[in-house]
């Protein structure tokens, strides 16, 4: 039962909440899953008041639904206890003058009031905009002036690395503390909901692109069909279940499968505030009863790299593992079913399609290296060039028929971008290659063009370049993804030096070190070549990043 000999494993035994994929993949329609929610019945949208309120009204509010973990202490969170964070939360907003559509975002931690502050916000009919924790000033400041946001949630210690005077669309800044103290006059939840239009905006992720800043990717309230919908049967979320995504809320998946997908089904959700550490994760697991575990395969990987660690816990609650962010490889699939005797379930989606597209479900057979098969409700195609459907085995554009629930609905001020996404008509191409085989099952085959992934983040190139040649040694750079048999990828960067600069290991190490304080820990080089000149295009005079690629592949592949 290995991928690596092109057995497929089986699937899990066991009650699921899809039980039989082609039948349910043939009759299914989005139109039935926005049944099962309450807005079918009101006609109402609010996100928010799906993902929390509806489980009170519905007498669940005294159901589990958050266990905080941190070095200190934990807490817990019933849902009614959520819903009243969240009122006040949004009631303290109201009163400082938040109004539907007004972007709001959120630069805080993994702890409990990163996950009120996001719910609240959208309560009240504005977008929320969740940053990661470690971003510095260059990437806080990129992102909410390209919106134009007016509000901002932080806390003392992250607020310091809010450039304000920079921000001239900020108006106020409101720290947790303010927030938790403050007497708003009391108002039910009902009276602060701010019932929307499916299409009105809720949140806006930032995701790199290879060329140019961070894009603004705004999705809308008809996004919660999708996630509930996916949660239910990928995460496969029963009564009971304890589910930990160890994904920020500032990336994609931390935000609509660390928040929505899992509390949309009522399971309790686990958020863990820290680094990540081997002993940490499997006690988190042993100690709250984890069920579904949904992290990524550089996770994954440092856990194998520990070796028998997991043997000292007891992970006997474990029943479905997921993972995200980056193909992932079948030796890691492996290492999970020959030691804790479970599947990992590979998942494929994008920032801007919302939720879950491919993906491999605990009630059919994993093939190891796959990303799986369409989820119901959505069609996938491989396209040549011009837009054709190719057949089985042939490697060409990974498209997905439009539209689905999830599906962005723009891209925050630039049109072109957006359109670049639907080149052949009914169709959203991803920049994926992939192959799909007889059964339906799509294997990755790589990007077509110059995205970095490295540890389930990815890192626009140009971003990193761009911030390198603000140093004044450097004079011109390319960045590239290097493969690395535990991140994916590691960010390396070709640079030229500028007169009267020498290469030294400390000069490197000073780079390394301003790209991460001035853009984000996971974006600085942990390789850094200096070069005599970069190749690029003759006429543009564009440096070709895929060049300088190929030099790295070249010498892994002569060294190997």
């Amino acid at each position: 039962m290995t991928g690596n000999d092109g057995k497929i494993l089986k699937a899990d035994k066991g009650v699921h909440n899809l039980t039989d994929y082609r039948r349910v993949a043939a009759e299914f329609s989005w139109e039935q899953a926005a049944e099962q929610l309450s807005l079918s019945k009101t006609g109402k949208w609010n996100a928010a008041y799906e993902t929390i309120d509806r489980h009170v009204a519905e007498g669940y509010g005294k159901k589990t639904a958050l266990y905080f973990v941190q070095e200190a202490s934990n807490e817990s969170f019933t849902f009614a206890e959520v819903k009243e964070k969240t009122d006040h939360y949004a009631q303290v907003l109201k009163e400082q003058g938040v109004s539907k559509g007004d972007r709001v975002f959120v630069f805080l931690p993994k702890t409990p009031a990163c996950y009120f502050s996001i719910l609240a916000i959208i309560k009240i009919g504005a977008i929320a905009g969740p940053l990661f924790e470690a971003f510095m000033e260059e990437a806080v400041k990129d992102r909410i002036n390209d919106c134009s946001g007016t509000f901002l949630i932080t806390d003392n210690e992250l607020v310091h690395r809010v450039p304000q005077s920079e921000i001239p669309s900020l108006q106020t800044v409101l720290l947790v503390d303010q927030i938790e103290a403050a007497k708003p006059t009391a108002v039910t939840g009902e009276e602060l909901v701010e019932w929307v239009d499916p299409e009105d905006g809720m949140l806006i992720h930032y995701t790199s692109g290879s060329t140019g800043k961070p894009k603004g990717v705004l999705h809308a309230h008809r996004a919660v069909v999708h996630h509930f919908q996916s949660g239910h049967w990928v995460l496969d979320i029963q009564e009971d279940d304890v589910y930990w995504c160890t994904s920020h809320p500032g990336w994609v998946t931390g935000s609509v499968y660390g928040l929505f997908a899992p509390w949309l089904n009522r399971a309790a959700v686990v958020i863990q505030s820290g680094r990540f550490r081997a002993e940490n994760w499997y006690q988190i697991i042993a100690d709250f009863g984890v069920t579904i575990w949904y992290s990524a395969p550089t996770a994954f990987r440092m856990l194998m790299a520990q070796g028998e660690l997991y043997k000292q816990y007891n992970l006997k609650s474990l029943r479905h593992i997921l993972s995200v962010g980056e193909p992932l490889n079948p030796e890691v699939i492996n290492w999970a079913w020959d030691n804790l005797s479970l599947r990992i379930h590979d998942t494929w989606w994008m920032t801007e399609t919302g939720g879950h597209l491919i993906v491999n479900l605990p009630s059919e057979p994993i093939k190891p290296g796959s990303m799986g098969r369409p989820f119901p409700g959505i069609t996938v195609g491989i396209l040549d060039e011009s837009g054709k459907e190719l057949p089985p085995g042939s490697i060409g554009q990974l498209a997905v028929k439009t539209p689905w629930p999830g599906l962005m609905k723009e891209i925050w001020g630039n049109q072109s971008k957006f359109a670049s996404y639907f080149l052949y008509e009914g169709w959203y191409v991803s920049g994926d290659l992939a192959i799909q085989d007889e059964d339906g099952y799509i294997f990755f085959q790589g990007r077509s063009d110059d995205m970095i992934n490295s540890a389930g983040e990815r890192i626009g190139p140009f971003e990193v370049e761009s911030k390198l040649i603000e140093h004044p040694a450097v004079a011109e750079a390319g960045v590239i993804g290097k493969p690395d048999p535990l991140r994916g990828e590691l960010v390396k960067a070709f640079i030229t030096l500028r007169s009267g600069y020498v290469e030294t290991p400390e000069l490197l190490e000073e780079l390394r070190v301003f790209v991460k304080t001035n853009l984000a820990a996971h974006a600085a080089p942990r390789e850094i070549e200096v070069v005599a000149e970069l190749p690029k295009t003759k006429i543009s005079g564009k440096i070709l990043r895929r060049e300088l690629k190929q030099r790295e592949l070249d010498k892994l592949s002569a060294t190997s």
